[in-house]
């Protein structure tokens, strides 16, 4: 009563699915090499575009960035004004809190504390 009947298919059944696996793995691993190459050929595409993209803005690029470092100086010079103005005008501190300008701290001498500071009159 030794029955060893599976029900696995014949040799040939067998032979016949590896070999259509093996189509379908060689079919597979084409269309990836296929679609690989057209990514790289793309994005090769996409890079020397930008490149020339680049080269062609640097020149204004550099104009902007040295017109900028030029008034440098002056925008420091109005951002001060506005600070000091902020400093004797308490209803315009809103205005350089919402724009990030903080006023250094205040230093106190001992002739002049800060406390002793009077209040701009309101219009």
């Amino acid at each position: 009563m030794n029955e060893t009947e599976t029900n696995s298919p014949a040799p040939g059944e067998l032979a016949g699915q590896v070999l259509a696996l093996q189509r379908q793995v060689f079919t597979l691993l084409l269309a990836l090499i296929v679609v690989s190459g057209t990514l790289t050929v793309y994005l090769y595409r996409q890079a020397s575009v930008t490149r020339k993209d680049i080269s062609a803005v640097r020149p204004q690029a550099e104009k902007i960035i040295s017109v900028f470092n030029q008034n440098r100086a002056g925008m420091q010079a109005f951002v001060s004004q506005l600070v000091i103005y902020g400093q004797t005008h308490a209803d315009f501190q809103p205005v350089l809190k919402k724009y990030g300008i903080v006023p250094p701290p205040a230093t106190t001498t001992p002739a002049k504390p800060a406390a002793a500071a009077p209040a701009a009159p309101k219009k």
